[in-house]
């Protein structure tokens, strides 16, 4: 462990270097790469940095110890340091875990209603609005970039991009089958429906990260629906890209202009197409154990919220919580923090096998 801590000492040594010079600052994609490689390592360093701090604390310590008059003292400081080192050597092994690349990117989300009809679209309006006040929570902004409502309040289809540094990290684990259980209003017996809506949670993408041929491309422009006053209906701002290799539709009809819708789209594009690529590693190196949490399969039923309970349970982690009322108003940190712990052992728990 400490050989690889070096290692990444050196490196971020390097890179500080790399990040001062007039060549590579003129060079922004360099510059970007070199920056987004420090920012991953610096956490660390300056944990392995505090950790050779104790040590060397300690050493200072025992060399004291051999000075009668000192002895006591030093005995208290070397004995002090001595419990730091366990809980220090334990943060370290978490912070050298290989960290996701695209962990402080922005994110972009699309729910979808499934099996349920209209209560699923109901259902998938109230995911939409618990993300959004997460998102609030924690001070990051919402954008919505596609939206197809239904008439009683649901929506059939909602895509959507939280800004904030860190989103992805929190929200990754959000992707899967989200079942609900519970009465809907439109029923008059009070039997208790149950209905499923997909949520994809991808993480926004930079324009160097990858690239688009153009001629693989069909865009549509359309007259946007739904509120905006009279010039959203009047002009086609409205923009539906299609990538032909690989099928994927996007569409943009949130901003006032064609030109920035058209800019949102290729936005999800790019993110579709990293997931996308990302998947397809992930399908070549099948031999190898997918961590537990995390896999990100549409299709995995990954959680259920029981009404009638006031309970919501993740099935990846067995964790349950009992106050579905406040969760359903953004208060999700503790299955977020659950999730990531949960993801950090399994990998830990890996890297021991």
């Amino acid at each position: 462990m400490f050989d690889k801590l070096e290692e990444v000492e050196k490196r971020y040594e390097e890179l500080n270097k790399l990040i001062s010079d007039p060549e590579i600052i003129s060079d922004q994609n360099s510059f970007k790469k070199y920056m987004k490689e420090q920012s991953m390592l610096v956490d660390v360093v300056e944990k392995y940095r505090e950790y050779k701090k104790i040590k060397t604390a300690m050493d200072d310590a025992k060399e004291m110890m051999e000075d009668p008059e000192m002895k006591e003292i030093a005995e208290e400081e070397y004995y002090k340091n001595k419990e730091k080192i366990p809980v220090l050597e334990e943060e370290l092994k978490v912070l050298l875990l290989p960290k996701d690349v695209n962990d402080d990117n922005n994110v972009i989300i699309e729910i979808r209603g499934g099996a349920g009809g209209e209560e699923a679209a109901l259902f998938a309006y109230n995911l939409y609005r618990m993300y959004s006040m997460y998102a609030d929570v924690n001070h990051w902004t919402t954008e919505v970039l596609d939206m197809n409502e239904t008439g009683i309040g649901g929506i059939k289809e909602v895509s959507f991009m939280i800004k904030g540094k860190g989103a992805y990290s929190k929200l990754k684990f959000e992707s899967g089958v989200h079942r609900v259980q519970r009465v809907p209003e439109t029923e008059a017996s009070g039997r208790i429906h149950t209905s499923t809506v997909t949520v994809a949670v991808l993480p926004e993408i930079e324009d160097v990260e990858i690239e688009i041929n153009t001629n693989d491309l069909k865009i549509d422009t359309y007259r946007a629906s739904g509120a905006g006053g009279q010039h959203i209906n009047k002009t086609d701002s409205a923009v539906r890209i299609t990538h032909i290799p690989t099928g994927f539709v996007v569409a943009c009809q949130s901003e006032r202009s064609q030109t920035q819708n058209k800019e949102s789209a290729m936005k999800m594009l790019r993110s579709k197409l990293y997931e996308f690529m990302q998947e397809k590693q992930i399908n070549e190196q099948a031999s190898e154990r997918k961590l537990q949490v995390g896999s990100g399969a549409r299709s995995e039923k990954i959680r259920t919220y029981n009404y009638p309970q006031n309970r919501v349970t993740d099935h990846r982690i067995n964790y349950t919580m009992y106050q579905l009322d406040s969760f359903m108003n953004g208060n999700i940190e503790d299955m977020v923090e659950a999730l990531q712990a949960a993801d950090r052992a399994e990998r830990l728990k890996m890297g021991e096998e």
